[in-house]
């Protein structure tokens, strides 16, 4: 994932294309929804219901979803017999890791981080009005957001780490392999 890049990559179409429009649909769908409503209706109750299960359904899809589909990752967490907090990653192997569609990749990540930004934004805004009820509900929004984030970005981070083992594991026995061959001649 290259995050010096700020446009798309160009010269491939997604490969993807539905997977990519719900996984940005509940995204614009809870911030137009709670940006829309906060401008023309004065139920909180709905406000927040509403917008809170379209980011309910937006973690739901990433994380389950988008997140397989798109860069190939899948995180979730368990509690084990102790009551331990225990990260669970699942990727792709390096071979369809290569695969994956720079487009979509693409889509996945900048959506994921500049919906937070938005929530965020949305977050000081609320501050700024002085409107706590209305900040619960960025806050929710916001933390289903940033748990999408650091679920992936954790398993980003193993899924590159298996790799580099992987390879090293590869290297390590075709050298030793090379070793023996050479050694079984002589």
């Amino acid at each position: 994932m290259n995050f010096g890049a700020c446009y798309a990559p160009q010269g491939e179409n997604y490969a993807n294309p539905k997977t990519c429009f719900f996984h940005v649909l509940f995204k614009a769908g809870a911030l137009a929804f709670y940006i829309l409503s906060t401008l023309f209706f004065d139920n909180f109750v709905i406000i927040f219901v509403v917008t809170v299960l379209l980011a309910a359904l937006d973690f739901w899809v990433v994380k389950n979803v988008s997140g397989r589909i798109l860069v190939g990752l899948r995180w979730w967490n368990e509690i084990n017999d102790l009551g331990e907090s225990v990260w669970k990653f699942e990727c792709l192997d390096q071979e369809s890791l290569a695969r994956m569609n720079k487009k979509d990749s693409w889509l996945f990540w900048w959506t994921l981080y500049l919906t937070a930004v938005a929530w965020i934004v949305l977050g000081i805004f609320s501050l700024i009005k002085f409107q706590a009820d209305y900040l619960l509900v960025v806050g929710v929004c916001l933390t289903l957001s940033i748990a999408n984030i650091v679920g992936f970005t954790k398993c980003r981070k193993d899924a590159k780490k298996q790799i580099q083992q992987f390879a090293s594991q590869t290297i390590a026995s075709r050298f030793s392999s090379t070793i023996q061959s050479a050694f079984s001649v002589v």
